[in-house]
């Protein structure tokens, strides 16, 4: 419990000085000083939990008497130090106090002098001649006398926060002029006439160039795509702006002089004719706000591929032209004789138009033909011309009609040329060398072809002829075909496949369960050892190749090996023993792994070999050869060898 201070210091040699720390939780803690060993070293009684090298202490000397002091400001510096302005405490005035008196005048109204809390602050940043300007507006619940307002503006989060300004006002609003560009944080409180301080109300902001939209949702519609971009972090401070082009810019600082620029906002749709189904747009959008504009984000979007809906659409649009309600009004031949052909001509101020009528009626029915040339000026001063020929059957009081008209006028301030039909059936024949089949039939909203060719089509489904049928494609992306040779890629991520065939290589990542496999997952070699007549001698070297990208084992079952015993009479009375020894070496790499000779009592060599991807080939050499006595012929045997490979694997498998 001994502390090495950065100073020396001189304790009296009466009393008992203490020393004041800072424990682990950051609070002061006094403890007594018991000695001192050397001049800048101290003993105390005990050591408070937390203390580290390097923190503040201060020394209390027995014959010094504690003075109070009572805050009244506090003000920050600009370097990062406080200035801090204090009044002496007095006890005999707090003798005062403690009998009853009080120093305080009677407050003017009868509402609190509690300072307000300050309320809905926000700030307004402005920019002239390339100098910043924040506006920060507050307000407060309720009225204080002499209340005022102090404004403390910093810069920077956390240990790198520095201070900018502060200020104190009585109104409630303030500006910060000549700001750079930062991140700022603004911290206001109510104080009344007392000093006494209310709740702070904290709000930061921003003099940056805006960050990148985080994403672009691109919506189509029909014949039209509509670019919605949004932040990682709302801000309302920031626009968009929108870019467009019918081509990919690959390099983005070319969006300027490539693209088309569309305006700025929050959201923008880009339609007309010229956005077609199937073909790829491309938008590029940057935020931008009173500082500076981020860099281009690019998103590709297309317009809607909805056939069903594109015809409802069709339908809306071509029932707001003339031509269209001119085809669909029935021709009124109540008036019309029995039997009459006739021609009208109109002239008027707005209208020109021919009509030519002619009309029969037998019984219960009639027929008319019609035909009208009209050209006429629209009420925002636009011309318009069509030409219409009717044909027109009542029967029993139905009509039925056909009919071909063509016009041209402004739709929605666009020229727009139209040729409409109107039958219950529609064909086109080619007569051509007596052939009366139909090019195309379109009845019952049903369209019938003969041979096609496309450059591209788009179909929410697609069914072949034939029943049932060889080729179907669904909604739902389900591909039905009864036979298929497929030369390109083939990705997928589930299915079943009967009776395949792969020709090449075949490559798998993840895991294979499979009742019987037949190949060479585990191969296997097997030779004899060479002999000559009773016993072996020779070399068997296999090479097992580095060609696999998973670890292997190279598996030896037992080589069974021995020499023999021999009993040799050298004379009548006398008999000796000699004996046959064979021998097995068995190296790796050229490293000796195993070497035994056998006599009369078999000896075995077996051996589990690891063999690790990518460490190169492994070459096993067995060498055996056999040797008798005195040079005598030898009797030796041994088994055949027979190598194993496969990967190594402990999947299904476990030993302990």
């Amino acid at each position: 419990r001994t502390l090495t201070l950065d100073r020396e210091v001189t304790l009296p040699e009466k009393g008992t000085s203490t020393v004041n720390l800072i424990n682990g939780s950051g609070k002061p803690v006094s403890v007594d000083v018991t000695g001192q060993p050397s001049p800048d070293r101290i003993q105390i009684s005990t050591l408070p939990d937390g203390v580290v090298e390097h923190s503040i202490w201060g020394l209390a000397l027995p014959g010094l008497r504690r003075r109070l002091f009572r805050c009244v400001a506090i003000r920050e510096n600009a370097d990062g130090t406080f200035a801090i302005t204090a009044v002496q405490h007095v006890p005999e005035k707090e003798a005062i106090v403690d009998n009853g008196a009080t120093f305080e005048p009677l407050s003017g109204s009868l509402n609190s002098v509690t300072p307000p809390a300050v309320q809905h602050l926000t700030v307004e940043v402005s920019a002239s001649d390339g100098q910043y300007l924040a506006v920060a507006k507050w307000d407060t619940p309720r009225v204080v006398k002499g209340v005022r307002f102090s404004l403390r503006l910093t810069s920077g989060t956390g240990e790198n926060s520095r201070l900018v300004t502060s200020a104190i006002t009585a109104d409630t609003v303030h500006r910060f002029s000549g700001l750079p560009q930062g991140e700022y944080t603004l911290t206001v409180r109510a104080i009344n006439s007392y000093g006494q301080q209310g709740e702070a109300a904290i709000t930061t902001f921003r003099i940056n160039a805006p960050a990148a939209p985080a994403t672009i949702e691109l919506t189509p519609g029909y014949f039209q795509i509509t670019a919605v971009p949004r932040l990682a972090l709302y801000d309302p401070t920031v626009q968009f702006e929108f870019w467009f082009s019918e081509k990919r810019i690959t390099n983005t600082a070319q969006v300027e002089t490539s693209a088309r620029y569309l305006g700025t906002g929050s959201q923008w749709s880009v339609s007309g004719s010229h956005i077609k189904p199937g073909t790829d747009f491309w938008f590029y959008v940057r935020s931008v706000n009173l500082v500076g504009k981020s860099v281009f984000v690019e998103a590709t979007g297309r317009a809607s591929n909805d056939a069903e809906g594109y015809l409802d659409f069709f339908k809306g649009e071509i029932g707001k032209t003339h031509l269209a309600q001119g085809m669909w009004e029935l021709i009124d031949n109540s008036q019309l004789d029995d039997e009459m052909a006739e021609m009208k001509t109109t002239i008027t101020e707005t209208r020109n138009e021919i009509t030519q009528t002619v009309n029969k009626i037998l019984e219960d029915q009639s027929v008319t033909i019609q035909q009208i040339q009209r050209v006429q000026k629209e009420t925002d001063d636009s011309l318009s011309a069509l030409y219409m020929l009717k044909v027109q059957k009542t029967k029993n009081g139905i009509p039925y009609v056909a009919g071909i008209g063509a016009g041209i006028e402004d739709v929605d301030g666009q020229t727009l040329s139209n040729i409409l039909l109107q039958a219950d059936r529609i064909a086109m024949i080619n007569p051509e060398n007596g052939n009366t089949t139909p090019l195309f039939v379109a009845q019952g909203n049903q369209l019938f072809m003969n041979d096609v060719f496309l450059k591209r089509l788009f179909a929410v489904s697609i069914t072949s002829s034939g029943n049932p049928p060889a080729f179907s494609l669904t909604p739902e992306g389900r591909l039905t075909a009864r036979n298929a040779d497929i030369s390109g890629n083939i990705n997928a991520n589930s299915g079943t496949l009967n009776n395949v065939t792969i020709n090449q290589n075949c490559r798998i990542l993840g895991k294979l369960s499979a009742n019987q496999i037949e190949g060479d997952l585990v191969k296997t070699v097997g030779k004899a050892f060479p002999r000559n007549n009773s016993y072996a001698s020779g070399t068997i070297t296999v090479t097992v190749y580095d060609d696999q990208g998973f670890d292997r084992q190279i598996i030896i079952p037992p080589v069974l090996f021995r020499g023999a015993r021999h009993e040799h009479q050298s004379s009548k009375d006398h008999t000796s023993t000699w004996y046959s020894t064979c021998q097995l070496q068995v190296q790796m790499n050229g490293r000796v792994i195993f070497h035994e000779p056998a006599t009369d009592v078999t000896r075995v060599f077996s051996s589990v070999i690891d063999m690790p991807a990518g460490r190169g080939h492994v070459t096993l050499t067995f060498n055996v050869w056999s040797n008798g006595v005195n040079h005598w012929t030898p009797t030796t045997y041994i088994s055949d060898l027979l190598v194993v490979v496969m990967k190594k694997s402990t999947a299904g498998i476990s030993i302990s």
